[in-house]
């Protein structure tokens, strides 16, 4: 499943991250709110279980979640997007993936990870801001499979057909979340029009 997710609000945010005289402070602020923002639709399916809990009033069934939720952010963008969905799930917990691409091979290679225990029974929410080869989410993806996750979301601020499809076709059993579809991808690889390197945006390092 795609889901794009055209909430005026996020809409909103989104537009004034794009701005190029968007500064780090602001930026960073604008990506944590509209995280914020997306968890709330992408938790919609949680799975829940009753539970009897007494009222003021009296007894009654309410509902509780019945599975542990697992943050995974991709190092090192991915961090911008931790806060706002905790602050909606504060008991989630949190995992860490870090890629560089091996300049022969190209390819995604891992250089740190650090999960909790239990990825096989709890619902995995892998997040990146930008989804635009699709190498390096496919990858995160394949490796926390690897350890045992089976109910996985992609979590990214903005994709382009292309990494979409690259995801789709690696993991067609990973549910995808966007704030907003762009065009396409450069001849560099970045995606236009973007919002340029959410990393050095997020972190002042450029």
């Amino acid at each position: 499943m795609l889901e794009v997710l055209n909430h005026p609000l996020i809409t909103h945010k989104l537009t004034q991250m794009r701005r190029k005289e968007t500064g780090t402070k602001d930026f960073r602020e604008y990506l944590d709110e509209i995280a914020e923002l997306m968890a709330y639709e992408v938790c919609r399916d949680l799975p829940t279980r009753p539970v009897e809990v007494v009222t003021p009033i009296g007894p009654c069934t309410g509902y509780e979640l019945s599975k542990e939720v697992v943050i995974i952010p991709i190092l090192r963008a991915g961090i911008g997007l931790l806060d706002g969905i905790r602050r909606l799930v504060p008991t989630a917990k949190v995992g860490f993936i870090g890629l560089f691409r091996d300049e022969e091979t190209l390819q995604p290679q891992e250089y740190f990870a650090k999960f909790p225990s239990g990825l096989d029974e709890s619902v995995c929410m892998v997040v990146d801001p930008m989804l635009a080869t699709g190498g390096s989410a496919v990858a995160a993806i394949d490796m926390i499979k690897q350890r045992g996750a089976k109910n996985i979301k992609l979590v990214c601020l903005v994709g382009v057909p292309e990494g979409v499809r690259a995801v789709q076709k690696a993991h067609p059993d990973v549910d995808i979340y966007l704030a907003a579809m762009d065009d396409h991808l450069n001849e560099v690889g970045y995606i236009v029009p973007g919002l340029g390197d959410a990393g050095d945006r997020i972190f002042g390092t450029k």
